[in-house]
């Protein structure tokens, strides 16, 4: 894979949009690397608390040292968080809430790609878990303490995966294992086949949440927390790394050669956490797909569908509990 893949974006949204960050809490998910290490770092370089919710391993501790040497007067709070269980999720939320009465951004950054058909602890489908049901999770159990904020922020991860065929309540269930099997190597060399069926799943369901809830704060008349949208296009990051070594992918795809660099991959995100100009809904990506500058884009029709929404709201809820918006 390229290494040296020059940053284009990073600088200009950081410049012309991105607000001080002073006083706020920033939770993140995902930030031992990629999109997620990256954003933590410029949240952080702008004034922020920053919380990194990561499961504990060796590549989380890199990370945070590697973070307070990027930032050295940064506020950085390294909270367990293992999206593949939920009794970790809830661990991790009773510790935010028993140290911060508000919080004011929530990036839902994880997520694995193209992994095989496994359960996981809970039973659930790894990718689906992982990506969509434990970050729905952290939002409702968190919402009381976004709807403190001035203007708070629930940030949602999708990308180009989201285009597809619409949802599924199957891929919601506690079927992990039994959904599809793992493809063959020409599937999955070709982006086809199970492995990126549940994948898309995943990043249509991220994006549906996204409008889901902005239909049911809008309903509630709740003004002062944003639903936002982001795609990273094709950023070179340790997910593609993940998907090859457990034969999701050729580690040195032709694909992979046309990527831009994680910190740009981040800026969709970046925008989505700091824009001073953001609204509820509002979705940041590059406009081409693949690369390039985070634009504000038009959500597909598929993306507030509202079949869509219903399934992933009705399936996240069996899974973990109603999720009440007031």
């Amino acid at each position: 894979m390229p290494n040296d893949i020059p940053t284009l974006h990073l600088d200009t949204v950081l410049q012309n949009h991105a607000q001080d960050m002073s006083g706020k809490v920033v939770a993140i998910t995902g930030t031992t690397s990629g999109t997620g290490l990256v954003c933590a770092r410029e949240v952080a370089k702008k004034g922020a608390t920053v919380l990194l919710l990561n499961r504990p391993s060796e590549r989380a501790a890199a990370a945070l040292e590697k973070l307070q040497s990027a930032v050295p007067e940064g506020r950085f709070d390294a909270i367990d968080c293992d999206l593949q269980r939920f009794d970790s999720v809830q661990n991790a939320i009773q510790t935010i809430q028993s140290k911060y009465d508000t919080l004011d951004v929530l990036v839902n950054n994880a997520g694995v790609m193209a992994l095989p058909d496994q359960a996981t602890a809970d039973g659930y489908d790894v990718q689906m878990q992982t990506n969509v049901i434990a970050h729905f999770l952290l939002t409702k159990a968190l919402f009381p303490q976004l709807r403190k904020s001035e203007q708070a922020r629930i940030v949602n991860h999708s990308s180009m995966a989201r285009l597809g065929p619409p949802l599924e309540a199957r891929y919601f269930e506690a079927a992990g294992g039994q959904l599809g099997g793992d493809g063959s190597e020409e599937e999955n060399n070709s982006f086809q086949g199970p492995r990126w069926a549940r994948y898309h799943q995943t990043k249509l369901a991220n994006a549906a949440f996204t409008y889901g809830l902005k239909q049911k704060l809008e309903a509630a008349q709740i003004n002062n927390v944003l639903p936002l949208l982001a795609h990273p296009g094709l950023a070179l990051t340790q997910l593609q790394i993940t998907s090859a070594s457990t034969g999701g992918m050729e580690a040195d795809s032709d694909l992979m050669q046309r990527a831009q660099s994680a910190e740009d991959g981040a800026t969709g995100i970046i925008r989505a956490a700091m824009d001073p100009g953001a609204q509820a809904g509002h979705f940041y990506g590059p406009t081409a797909g693949w690369k390039g500058f985070p634009d504000l884009l038009e959500p597909e029709e598929a993306l507030y569908d509202d079949e869509n929404i219903r399934i992933n709201w009705e399936g996240c809820e069996k899974a973990v509990g109603a999720f009440v918006v007031e």
